[in-house]
């Protein structure tokens, strides 16, 4: 199921880079989160401890070390010797099952346990549709869907990445989803967050921040200050370089209120993952022109379960105005003929060191029903952030 440990999404490298660097002593947790609360089968957590169990045997090789050093030029030597001697520990992910309800954790050092989300949701998403007999679609239709989709997003000049990882149907499928794609002529895919996928097909690994990183500043900095905190310290260990910041963990409109004419400069746009995303163009062009920067010389991307239409709709409104692309997830990788899971893993947790306690981590977004987080804790930072405005 899992092919590598570049098997995984480049947003967890980079953040696993900078927590190494600045946050070595940060310890968190996890918890998957069920949104459509689909019945897991019988054993399926005996399933899935197999194959969590399985993970210290994806050791980084010299191959690929020499891949991320000439790919990743944003990577240090540090970093890379560091992830040279990684190993997954089982120890950090507690799997159990309550009926068909599935539960799981993963606790400890942030540097360490960054790297399961994605690995460990891709076995979940896969085991499932194992242990439940589904059966795809033929594969020629699946190709010709494959195919279908990047004709139109070729002949709309959009501009696309994959970033399907955590909910593939398979990783078999997802590998022919990228040949399918790059074989057709003028195709317009710049990349994929899969790091291994990457370097398979010798394509753009696409990845930069994702909102555990922001919520763990309004910890550590306090809501106010999450985001021009997070912006400043991505800075500080990236200088420059993947240069697209993500806006909606405690909403856009806070976010914009500390994006400041040096963050708007300095930073190469921003990402939409929530909300309505033709307002939220409007908005941020709105601010870029507020701040005296040329819209055009900016991108946005958008992450917010993108199909093929929605990408359309929404390029329409950029071209001529600010640049655009798009990182397309589930509906790449699991348009099969089945239903893809409704699933998240998400920051719960987190303790700046090992003597201080431990904070609820949460996340607000632009859109109500992707709050995450302790309810008290939710109502607590809305209730900052309203004073504060």
């Amino acid at each position: 199921m899992i092919q590598s440990i570049l098997d995984n999404d480049l947003y967890k490298f980079t953040m696993q880079q900078a927590v190494h660097m600045l946050y070595p002593r940060v310890d968190v947790e996890y918890v998957f989160i069920n949104r459509s609360h689909t019945p897991f089968p019988k054993g399926f957590a005996e399933r899935l401890q197999i194959e969590v169990d399985k993970m210290p045997g994806f050791r980084l090789t010299r191959e690929e070390k020499e891949y991320l050093d000439q790919t990743c030029y944003f990577m240090t030597p540090v970093y890379l010797d560091f992830l040279e001697h990684y190993t997954f520990d089982p120890n950090e992910v507690s799997i159990s099952q309550d009926n068909s309800d599935l539960k799981v954790t993963i606790k400890g050092p942030w540097y360490r346990t960054i790297l399961w989300e994605v690995p460990l949701m891709a076995i979940i998403s896969e085991l499932y549709f194992v242990m439940t007999n589904a059966r795809p679609l033929p594969d020629e239709q699946i190709k010709e869907i494959n195919l279908n989709k990047a004709r139109i997003l070729s002949q709309n000049n959009i501009k696309y990445a994959d970033f399907g990882t955590r909910r593939r149907f398979s990783s078999s499928g997802h590998e022919g989803l990228l040949r399918d794609i790059l074989a057709l002529e003028n195709n317009t895919l710049i990349g994929t967050s899969n790091v291994n996928l990457a370097k398979q097909f010798k394509i753009t690994p696409i990845g930069t921040m994702a909102h555990e990183w922001i919520m763990f500043h309004g910890v550590l900095n306090g809501y106010r200050m999450a985001n021009p905190a997070a912006v400043e310290s991505w800075a500080a260990v990236f200088h420059g370089h993947l240069g697209i910041a993500l806006t909606d963990t405690f909403t856009t409109e806070i976010f914009l209120s500390t994006f400041d004419t040096l963050h708007a400069k300095l930073f190469d746009g921003v990402r939409h993952d929530s909300g309505d995303p033709i307002a939220f163009i409007d908005r941020v062009i709105e601010h870029y022109e507020k701040l005296h920067v040329d819209p055009i010389t900016k991108t946005i991307v958008f992450s917010d379960g993108l199909d093929i239409e929605k990408a359309v709709h929404i390029h329409k409104h950029c071209v001529g105005r600010i640049r655009d692309s798009y990182g397309i997830g589930t509906n790449l990788t699991n348009d099969v003929g089945v239903t893809p899971l409704n699933m998240v893993i998400k920051l719960a947790k987190c303790r700046t060191a090992p003597d201080k306690e431990w904070h609820n981590a949460i996340k607000l977004s632009d859109d109500l029903g992707k709050h995450t987080g302790d309810s008290e804790e939710l109502a607590h930072c809305i209730n900052v952030l309203e004073r504060g405005i």
